[in-house]
C-alpha cells in the first residue's frame, strides 16, 4: 500500500489562535507536518523557535510563500490582517486556511473566493463550533424531528468579564472585523446558517456593556434572524453575565424543547494542553447534559356550555436529561477533511465552504446597518 503523502503546513502568526487551535490539531493528523511558523516579533516568553525548534522560523509571510515546499498556509493574525495574506498565499500557489472571521468584508470575502478559483488552489474558513459537541448533539435532534417544527431558537456565548485586561486586552480595539459579533458572533451566525439556512430579515444591537468604555468597541450583540416560516433565531454574546451556568442553547418546537447549559469543553481542554487523540478530550461532565423535555400525544375530550365536545391535542410533558454526544467529533475533524479535500482537489469537500463563510460575513454586515439604522433590514 502506498505511504499518504504528507502535506507540509505553514502558521502565520504565533498568538492564542495558533498554539491553542491549530498547532495541536494540525500536529495530530499523521498526514499534516507542522513545517513553518511566521512570527514577526519574538519574545523571551513567547517565542515560536523555542518552542518548535524543529520547525523553520519566517519572520515575514513574504519570505515564506517563497517557499516551493510549504503546501498549506494557515492565517492566525488579527482580522484586518486576513484578506492581504490570504491573498499572498493564494497568489503564490498555495491552499489557504483563515481564522474566523473570514474577513471584514463581503466584497474581501468574494475576491478571495475568486481568487482561490482562479488559481485552482482550497480556501476554507476555520469555523471550528460546527464541531462542538453540543451543536452536534442538536443537529441530531433536528435531524431526526424530536423537537417537530421549530418556532424559536436561541443560542449564546454568554460571560461574566465586567472588565477586560491582559493577555485579551488587544481585542478591545475598534478595528475592522472587530468587535463581538466578529469574534463570538460570527460562530453563532454560522451554525444558526448552517441548520437552518438564510434568513428573511434581521435585527440586531450591537453595543457595550461595560461601563465607561470610551473605545466604542462593541463587546456585545443580540442578533435577531427572521425567517419565512415564522421562526425567530435570537443569537446572543454577552461579557456581564452573573451566572454559575451559562445558557448554551434552547431550542423549542411542536413536539419538544432542549435547553443546554455549558459551553463545549474543547477550548478549555487545548488550553490546559490536552490533545485531540488524548483520552476524555472533548468529553464534558455528564451532568453538563442538557435537558430534553418532550410531548406524549394524547386526546382529551370536554364539553363546553352548549355542550359541544373540545378535543385537547396538546398532550403531557415530560423532561429528562439528554446526554451530548459521546465521543465527539472533535475540532480535529476539520483538519481530517480537509486532508481528504486536499486528496479529492474539490473545493466543494473543505471543511467549511469560503461560500458559507462570506454569507456569514454579508449577516454580519447587515446585522451592523440594523444596528446603526434601527430598524429590521431586508437579506
Amino acid at each position: 500500500m502506498m505511504a499518504a503523502r504528507t502535506h507540509n503546513v505553514a502558521i502565520i502568526g504565533y498568538g492564542l489562535s495558533a498554539k491553542v487551535f491549530h498547532v495541536p490539531l494540525i500536529e495530530a493528523v499523521p498526514e499534516l507536518k507542522l513545517h513553518s511558523i511566521v512570527q514577526r516579533h519574538p519574545q523571551p516568553d513567547n517565542d515560536a523557535s523555542k518552542d518548535h525548534p524543529n520547525t523553520k522560523i519566517y519572520h515575514a509571510a513574504e519570505e515564506m510563500v517563497q517557499d516551493g515546499s510549504v503546501d498549506i498556509v494557515v492565517v492566525t493574525t488579527p482580522p484586518p490582517t486576513h484578506f492581504d495574506l490570504a491573498k499572498l498565499a493564494l497568489e503564490n500557489g498555495k491552499h489557504v486556511i483563515v481564522e474566523k472571521p473570514f474577513v471584514p468584508t463581503w466584497k474581501e470575502a468574494n475576491q478571495l473566493i475568486g481568487l482561490a478559483r482562479e488559481t485552482d488552489r482550497l480556501l476554507t474558513v476555520y469555523h471550528n463550533r460546527r464541531w462542538d459537541s453540543d451543536f452536534l448533539t442538536l443537529h441530531h435532534l433536528l435531524r431526526t424531528n424530536t423537537l417537530g417544527r421549530i418556532v424559536e431558537f436561541a443560542s449564546h456565548l454568554d460571560r461574566h468579564k465586567p472588565s477586560l485586561t491582559g493577555a485579551k486586552a488587544w481585542k478591545s480595539r475598534p478595528e475592522p472585523g472587530g468587535g463581538a459579533i466578529y469574534d463570538l458572533g460570527t460562530h453563532l451566525i454560522d451554525q444558526c446558517v448552517l441548520l437552518f439556512g438564510v434568513p428573511k430579515k434581521i435585527t440586531a444591537f450591537l453595543g457595550s456593556q461595560r461601563q465607561g468604555d470610551q473605545t466604542r468597541y462593541e463587546d456585545s450583540c443580540t442578533v435577531l434572524l427572521h425567517y419565512g416560516d415564522g421562526m425567530l433565531a435570537t443569537l446572543k454574546v454577552a461579557v456581564i453575565s452573573p451566572e454559575t451556568k451559562q445558557l448554551r442553547f434552547w431550542v423549542r418546537g411542536e413536539r419538544g424543547s432542549w435547553k443546554k447549559y455549558h459551553a463545549d469543553p474543547q477550548e478549555t481542554h487545548l488550553a490546559e494542553g490536552k490533545g485531540p487523540n488524548d483520552v476524555g478530550f472533548g468529553i464534558e461532565p455528564a451532568d453538563w447534559a442538557g435537558t430534553l423535555t418532550t410531548t406524549t400525544t394524547t386526546t382529551t375530550t370536554t364539553t363546553d356550555n352548549d355542550n359541544n365536545n373540545i378535543n385537547d391535542n396538546n398532550g403531557t410533558l415530560t423532561s429528562h436529561p439528554h446526554p451530548t454526544l459521546t465521543p465527539p467529533p472533535t475540532y480535529k475533524s476539520f483538519y481530517t477533511q480537509f486532508v481528504r479535500a486536499l486528496s479529492s482537489a474539490a473545493q466543494d469537500d473543505v471543511p467549511v465552504k469560503p461560500t458559507d463563510a462570506a454569507a456569514v460575513i454579508r449577516l454580519v454586515e447587515l446585522a451592523r446597518k440594523s444596528s446603526e439604522e434601527g430598524r429590521t433590514v431586508d437579506v
